[in-house]
């Protein structure tokens, strides 16, 4: 094909491709570029100067507007779950749920609601790679007819810790150390070794799943317990599980280097273009029900995220399937402002006593109006789809949707500004007991035997590739009595777990430790 053929078919190719959307249109057909006001800018190419070879002259209102904005195009990324991806879709009821919840949304079989869904890694900054061996964040927005529902959770049924106060430590233990910029072998592993209800947490993170290869080939889970309530004000205690329709695949720590390296936008362009082709990824959203007198009468506490609950004992209740179809068509504007809040709650849907949970109600919000500022709710992927916000926010940076009008801003009021409904989202959290730092209750000591159980379910060749991934993780801990004490602690968790478990880990630390260990 000459040049001039492929010239031709280029540029007919080009209207069929891109949605349709002709990519070269003439001149005249283009509209007129303008400034931030409105007004024509004359010439894009050359800035204004004082003759051809004079200074650049500070009346250039279009140039001076032009690089101030760029100066000012990022805003602060995300201090955890910096680095993802995002795409819309819907979620279909496909069972009845209504003798458990009063959710609108989750009430008939068939009813659809708008979601998107946001993907992300935890440690690393926005430029890191996707293919690492790090928790998935797995949060979901619906936009329910009674306003955004925000589930926020992870790719994994539990978490490293079970009390906030100790998170701003564990990711300062996981980000770059203050002098070398870098995550640190001795900062990730002295952390566990004085954290031993980490220990269930890095066994999963350390096995198979810990690096999937997919976005849309890994689970997703609320990881925190939730109360639903029905229309009696029955309250039950549940947990989420979405489960892939594409089947689980994970990577190995070698296929993850190499991936990586090679392309490390690997899980966003999946995504992405898995969408593109039509090839919509889903979950079937599976729940556990545990009664109120279940829970009071259960071994372990329901409420620690750091374990999970018996399937045996309560099994999963399929809910509906969730359907990601349409990609975002502006990356900084869907994904990068997206803000999910897990305070966002809807009617028959309500928190737990779960001490994690009740951290992030504050500290997810709160991020949010820093990052984003406080209209952030304004913004139209953080906005009520199916519902209104009506309330007496007034002002701040950025107030934007008439800012309420002439409308009164205060209530009550005896004009007709919106009036509070009275009736209660979920049912009352039961308090009892005097103020303080207490810790847990008796059921609250066990951090170990989930560990052992998820060691012991594994096959050999997974138990393998576990202990190898810990122990070269070990193993990086540096020389001397400082290292040799993190090493030492770190194992021993693993033997409280499992006493296999944790001699084939010093067998493997030894390997690749020169000494200590």
């Amino acid at each position: 094909m000459n040049a001039g053929q492929n010239g031709a078919a280029g540029q007919n190719g080009a209207a069929e491709q891109n949605g349709g959307r002709a990519l070269e249109v003439t001149d005249m057909q283009k509209p007129i570029l303008t400034t931030e006001s409105g007004a024509p800018v004359a010439d894009n190419q050359q800035s204004q100067t004082a003759g051809p070879g004079g200074p650049v002259l500070l009346q250039d209102q279009h140039l001076l507007e032009k690089l101030a904005r760029f100066n000012r195009e990022r805003i602060p990324e995300r201090v955890v779950h910096a680095k993802g991806s995002a795409a819309y879709g819907s979620f279909e009821v496909t069972a009845d749920v209504s003798e458990w919840t009063r959710a609108t949304f989750l009430g008939a079989i068939g009813k659809r609601t708008e979601v998107i869904v946001r993907f992300s890694t935890v440690a690393g900054s926005r430029g890191s790679a996707d293919a690492v061996r790090d928790p998935r964040g797995f949060a979901v927005k619906f936009y329910t007819e009674d306003g955004n529902y925000d589930l926020v959770g992870n790719n994994t049924p539990i978490f490293f810790i079970r009390d906030p106060v100790k998170f701003p430590d564990f990711i300062h233990s996981q980000k770059g150390d203050p002098y070398t910029n870098h995550q640190e072998p001795d900062n990730v592993w002295d952390f566990f070794s004085h954290s031993p209800e980490a220990t269930h947490m890095f066994t999963w993170l350390f096995g198979d799943r810990g690096v999937p290869a997919t976005f849309r080939h890994m689970d997703g889970f609320g990881s925190h317990t939730f109360q639903w309530v029905n229309e009696k004000g029955e309250a039950v205690w549940v947990k989420y599980h979405f489960k892939t329709d594409q089947g689980i695949r994970c990577l190995d720590s070698s296929e993850a280097a190499e991936l990586s390296g090679l392309n490390p936008d690997s899980h966003q362009l999946d995504l992405l273009e898995s969408i593109d082709r039509g090839e919509f990824p889903s979950w079937t959203l599976k729940v556990q029900i545990m009664t109120e007198e279940q829970a009071a009468g259960l071994a372990v506490n329901p409420f620690d995220v750091t374990k999970v609950w018996s399937q045996r004992a309560f099994p999963l209740h399929e809910v509906g399937r969730l359907t990601l179809d349409r990609n975002a068509d502006n990356y900084f504007a869907d994904v990068e402002q997206s803000g999910f809040d897990p305070g966002n709650f809807v009617p028959g849907i309500g928190p737990s006593p779960d001490k994690m949970l009740q951290g992030r109600l504050f500290a997810y919000g709160d991020a949010h109006r820093y990052r984003l500022g406080i209209n952030h709710t304004q913004l139209p992927v953080n906005s009520p789809h199916a519902a209104e916000a009506r309330n007496y926010g007034r002002d701040g940076l950025m107030a934007g949707q008439g800012n309420g009008g002439r409308a009164k801003n205060y209530e009550p009021n005896s004009f007709d500004g919106p009036v509070e409904s009275g009736e209660p989202y979920a049912a009352p959290l039961e308090v009892v007991g005097a103020t303080g730092t207490f810790g847990w209750d008796e059921r609250g000591t066990d951090n170990f035997s989930q560990a052992g159980s998820l060691y012991r379910l594994q096959p050999t060749d997974a138990q393998t590739r576990l202990v190898n991934n810990i122990a070269t993780g070990l193993g990086s801990v540096s020389l001397g009595p400082v290292g040799d004490g993190i090493v030492e602690r770190s194992i021993a968790h693993f033997r409280a777990a499992d006493a296999e478990f944790g001699e084939r880990i010093s067998q493997g630390v030894k390997e690749r430790r020169p000494t200590g260990g």
